[in-house]
């Protein structure tokens, strides 16, 4: 079976990484997924995981910055 609550962590992972190696900021980062500052802040601190719907948005955001893959993989691309 699946740990869901893994690939959701690996994906926070990649997002941050993306996030600190273009020096975004948690807030712009949060207006650019559409989501409140202090929903990103809780993503990277651990203490929840992103919802189903929060997933998807930051699955497409990802991709479109080539990240990931389009077939939603969490490998990278580089």
């Amino acid at each position: 079976m699946l740990n869901t609550g893994a690939v959701y962590m690996d994906i926070i992972k990649k997002l941050e990484l993306y996030r600190l190696e273009n020096k975004i900021t948690q807030q712009d980062l949060a207006k650019e997924l559409g989501v409140a500052f202090s929903t990103v802040s809780r993503w990277f601190n651990g203490k929840t995981v992103p919802s189903k719907i929060q997933q998807y948005h930051v699955e497409k955001y990802l991709t479109k910055k080539k990240i990931i893959r389009p077939d939603k993989s969490v490998k990278e691309v580089r």
